[in-house]
């Protein structure tokens, strides 16, 4: 699997061959982290462009931000690199449109931490790797997985789209939820999540316990929750130690763990669950699942609780999660499915 990987070119080793010009599509923070990228390595950007509702004549890192036929009247042909994350169903429809046209690559860079995954990345985390894919439980999982690696690796837009599947085909076949179940809801923003597990459970369980960090979402949390029976919102982070730490509350996924911010209180999983015989637990905290599964290892060990873990927001996550699962407790049945999201997000870990 990696040798046949590294006999490949990564998607930055694509950008610095081509002979076409590269033209970024999107800004933001993943825009940022890809310019970055290009800078270290000697890619030269020769244009940005947005979806037509986003050009109002703005710049972005010293480019004016065009339309795509703006771009298209400069130049006979190009390459475009996807710089912004989606789930919409139109937009991810228009960046196949542009892909029938035009190559079209994208860059796979995390959501938190600085480490890119290109071949000095896949060299150094070959062992833990092959390790992660000997954990999986089935051939699906496998399949995700390979074709997941591929695409962090070559950013190939078809190898991402041959990953997607429907929420639904977990939830109502391995992942079934019981009629008593206990939820931990880790990092339950405005109350999606929780919302998702009422509908895949019919609404039957015995109790919710949602966490929220961001102070702006928590409060939307509890006024979305606080009709439903037996549910706890609380307003904290999910670490590896009881304490305090410093949060950022930007809302949403520019809110972290930082050495700025409020002080807000930090728990454990196995604080959580002291008095809670928890059945599922959802965590999808911005980086921190490796620090939230530290923390929960009696949890994981004594109770074994439905785990759905999020695996994308850092770079070593996709192969670090299963490991570090599996160490805790070596019963767990570990399979991997990604739902719909440009660029690789919504990839989970579903251990039963």
């Amino acid at each position: 699997m990696i040798k046949e990987l590294l006999n490949e070119e990564s998607v930055w080793e694509k950008l610095l061959n081509t002979d076409k010009p590269v033209v970024l599509y999107g800004m933001g923070n993943g825009a940022d982290m890809i310019l970055d990228e290009f800078e270290a390595l000697g890619i030269k950007c020769s244009g940005v462009f947005a979806s037509d509702g986003f050009v109002r004549g703005q710049s972005f890192r010293g480019f004016k931000v065009e339309k795509l036929s703006d771009i298209e009247a400069r130049y006979d042909d190009f390459t475009v690199v996807v710089a912004f994350a989606t789930q919409l169903d139109s937009v991810i429809q228009n960046i196949v449109r542009i892909s029938t046209r035009r190559k079209l690559l994208v860059p796979c860079v995390p959501v938190y931490g600085n480490t890119i995954v290109n071949r000095g990345f896949i060299t150094e985390n070959a062992s833990a790797i092959k390790e992660a894919y000997s954990l999986l439980y089935d051939e699906e999982s496998k399949r995700v997985f390979n074709l997941s690696l591929r695409f962090m690796f070559g950013g190939e837009l078809d190898v991402l789209l041959d990953t997607i599947s429907e929420k639904s085909s977990v939830f109502n076949t391995f992942f079934k939820f019981g009629e008593n179940e206990d939820y931990l809801d880790l990092g339950a923003y405005r109350g999606d999540t929780v919302d998702e597990f009422l509908r895949f459970s019919g609404g039957d369980y015995s109790s919710v316990t949602a966490v929220e960090p961001d102070k702006k979402s928590f409060e939307k949390l509890e006024k979305h929750c606080e009709k439903l029976y037996n549910c706890t919102c609380v307003n904290a982070c999910i670490s590896d130690f009881d304490g305090t730490v410093n949060f950022n509350n930007f809302a949403g996924r520019q809110s972290s763990v930082s050495t700025k911010g409020a002080e807000i209180k930090s728990l454990t999983v196995d604080t959580l669950c002291k008095n809670r015989n928890v059945t599922y637990l959802k965590a999808d905290i911005e980086g921190s699942e490796k620090q939230m599964l530290l923390g929960a290892a009696e949890t994981l060990k004594n109770l074994k609780p439905k785990l759905n873990i999020s695996a994308y927001h850092r770079s070593e996550d996709f192969f670090a999660i299963p490991v570090l699962i599996n160490r805790l407790n070596t019963n767990y049945k570990i399979r991997l499915r990604r739902h719909k999201y440009i660029p690789c997000w919504d990839l989970n870990y579903y251990c039963v």
